[in-house]
C-alpha cells in the first residue's frame, strides 16, 4: 500500500511540473503591435514611372514585364513598396518594404518572402524583418519577423499577413499586423 501512495504522490509531482499539462501553459502576449499597410506595382513594361516591384529571373523563355502562366512557378521578383499607416496608397509614407518574393510551388499560387521594413517617421525609426512562406490563396497567414534595429532592435515575433486589395498581376496591397514577443 506504501509503494502506491508513492507512485501516485510523484504521479501528481510529475504531472504538476509538466508544460503538457494544459493548464500551466503559459499564454503569450504580444510586447508590441503594429498594423501596417504595403503597396506592391510591379513593373509590366508600360508603368515604368508608378512600379514599385520588378521581376529579375524568369523561366527559360519567358518574358521579365509579365509574370509566368501557370502560377507564376520560377519567377523572381524584388521590391521597393511604399508603407503607409492605412489602406489608402496615396497617404503618407512611414517607411519602404524592401526585399523579395520567389513563386516556388507548381500547383498553387505560393511565393517566398524575404523583406524588411525600413521605417523612418516620427513615431518609429528602425527596421523589421520578415521571413517564410506566402499561400497567397490562404485569406490570413503568418511568417517570421526574425529581428530589427533601432525601435525594433533584437524584435521576433510573428506578422498575418493578408491581401487587402489586387488588381490583376499589376497592383496588390498587404495588410500587416506584427506581434512582437520579444521585446528588448
Amino acid at each position: 500500500m506504501r509503494t502506491a501512495g508513492c507512485v501516485i504522490l510523484f504521479f501528481f509531482m510529475f504531472l504538476s511540473v509538466s508544460s503538457a499539462y494544459p493548464g500551466w501553459m503559459r499564454q503569450y502576449k504580444p510586447c508590441k503591435q503594429l498594423v501596417l499597410y504595403f503597396h506592391d506595382i510591379i513593373y509590366n513594361g508600360q508603368n515604368a514611372a508608378n512600379a514599385t516591384a520588378a521581376i529579375v529571373a524568369a523561366p527559360e523563355g519567358a518574358n521579365l514585364t509579365i509574370l509566368a502562366g501557370q502560377f507564376h512557378f520560377g519567377n523572381i521578383a524584388v521590391f521597393d513598396d511604399p508603407i503607409t499607416l492605412d489602406n489608402n496608397l496615396h497617404s503618407p509614407p512611414v517607411g519602404r518594404a524592401q526585399g523579395m518574393y520567389i513563386y516556388d510551388t507548381k500547383d498553387t499560387f505560393t511565393s517566398w518572402l524575404g523583406f524588411t521594413f525600413v521605417l523612418n517617421s516620427t513615431k518609429h525609426q528602425g527596421t523589421i524583418n520578415f521571413i517564410g512562406a506566402d499561400p497567397i490563396m490562404v485569406k490570413s497567414r503568418d511568417i517570421s519577423v526574425v529581428g530589427g534595429t533601432g525601435d525594433f532592435f533584437m524584435h521576433r515575433g510573428i506578422a498575418t499577413i493578408m491581401t487587402d486589395a489586387f488588381e490583376g498581376d499589376v497592383y496588390f496591397r498587404l495588410r500587416v499586423d506584427v506581434k512582437f514577443y520579444e521585446c528588448w
